[in-house]
């Protein structure tokens, strides 16, 4: 009988905001600008730690118990988080790889982020083995489930809804001037989504200037040097900012001067310009939006364009879950088998110091000046222990991966010190 594990004997847990309840305020408020220090400071509590900050979402993964996390979060003052723990933190880790759990379901990006967001906990010396295995395995189902199903067939990364929400504004971007502040990532998806239409100019700016001019290369479009920001919005009809910055590029005193710039002849009324800020945190200063012929759009209003896209991807998403739910409990059960090790290890101590006592005495007894003998005698003792254990091994291990490490324990306790095998069964 193929049962479910009872529960997960490793301590997991997973605190986030997201997109799910998170505005883009909530989200900015919650995010850790210093990643590294964080990181240092969660090392202190926790026997693996991981970080994944996205534009919609932040989200902390430990080795660790549910209770010391929600502790460690009251002393940072991060009361708008979330917490999950033990199989539903397996769960959430398994469809956030897949793309159920993002804005836009199904998309990618976020098989990348996990493995950033890894290594960077792996630099800080944060990542332990079973953190890292479960990151691991987490990106391995989400390339398994997207193989196996169409979650991610139509689906739109943040950066091409951005463009898709332009699109949607203006009704057509022919013949439209679009600049994309940011080369990173994001920028690479929004470049890539605008170079397939039928613009007249795409103006690519970045903070170091080359890397504005290796992605301008690859789209056919023009690299602008931040300081000539303020010319190019006079001529752009849609801005698209997605930056790393800490803080924000385009300031509303620009934007004043911007908008004064974009005035008809003979007219104080400017041209309209529409600003898309997709940057976490955000790119465009507080107040933008109440300048004179801005539009202002942001993460929040991306939702839409996933609905949008999202109809043909329900179905694949539902086929995409029951895939997870089998990996699931062969994770579950993996994780609790290893849970597993400390009592084998107290087993197996056990039975050694037999082995070798018994050895001795063998070899004692025969004189003890033949090597072929004690060889012989010392691998017969190996094979003999070994074979002893092996079906009491495999036990112990099916237990702990029941989620029933209790049963294991009673059974190394009725063999190493002969204690009453009792195991406790829920009423």
């Amino acid at each position: 009988m193929n049962m479910a594990p009872s529960c997960l004997l490793t301590p997991l847990a997973i605190a986030g905001v997201s997109h799910h309840t998170a505005t883009v305020d909530v989200l900015e408020q919650a995010r850790y600008p210093d990643e590294e220090a964080f990181l240092g400071k969660a090392r202190e509590r926790f026997r693996g730690v991981m970080l994944l900050q996205t534009c919609n979402r932040v989200e902390i993964f430990v080795h660790g118990e549910a209770e010391t996390l929600a502790a460690f979060l009251q002393e940072e003052g991060r009361g708008d988080f979330s917490i999950c723990s033990g199989v539903e933190a397996m769960r959430h880790l398994l469809e956030l790889a897949c793309g159920i759990d993002s804005m836009i379901v199904g998309e990618d990006q976020i098989l990348g982020q996990l493995k950033k967001a890894l290594q960077q906990s792996k630099d800080a010396g944060c990542a332990s083995p079973v953190l890292e295995l479960c990151i691991n395995k987490a990106v391995h189902a989400g390339i398994e489930a997207r193989r196996r199903t169409q979650i991610n067939r139509g689906a739109v990364s943040i950066g091409s809804a951005a463009v898709l929400l332009a699109e949607e504004q203006l009704g057509s971007l022919q013949g439209k001037h679009i600049l994309v502040i940011g080369s990173g990532e994001m920028g690479m998806l929004v470049a890539q989504a605008l170079a397939a239409k039928d613009l007249t100019a795409i103006y690519v700016a970045n903070r170091t200037y080359s890397r504005a001019e290796i992605l301008a290369k690859k789209i056919g479009g023009r690299a602008v040097r931040l300081d000539d920001l303020p010319r190019y919005m006079v001529q752009s009809d849609v801005v698209i900012s997605c930056t790393s910055a800490p803080h924000p590029v385009i300031h509303c005193n620009t934007l004043r001067d911007v908008m004064k710039a974009r005035c008809w002849p003979h007219d104080n009324t400017p041209r309209p310009l529409i600003l898309i800020d997709i940057a976490q945190p955000r790119d465009v200063e507080e107040g933008a939006d109440a300048i004179a012929g801005i539009s202002l759009f942001s993460i929040d209003n991306l939702r839409r364009i996933n609905e949008m896209t999202m109809h043909a991807r329900r179905t694949e998403a539902e086929r995409a879950r029951e895939f997870l739910d089998g990996e699931l409990l062969h994770f579950i059960r993996l994780l609790n088998s290893r849970a597993a090790d400390d009592t084998l290890a107290t087993l197996h101590t056990w039975a050694e110091a037999i082995r070798l006592r018994e050895r001795d005495r063998a070899l004692a007894r025969l004189g003890g000046g033949d090597p072929r003998a004690r060889e012989v005698i010392d691998d017969l003792s190996r094979v003999l222990v070994k074979k002893i254990l092996s079906d009491v091994t495999v036990s112990i291990r099916h237990c702990a991966e029941m989620g029933e490490l209790e049963s294991a324990e009673s059974l190394v306790s009725a063999i190493t010190r002969g204690e009453n095998l009792c195991f406790r069964k829920e009423e």
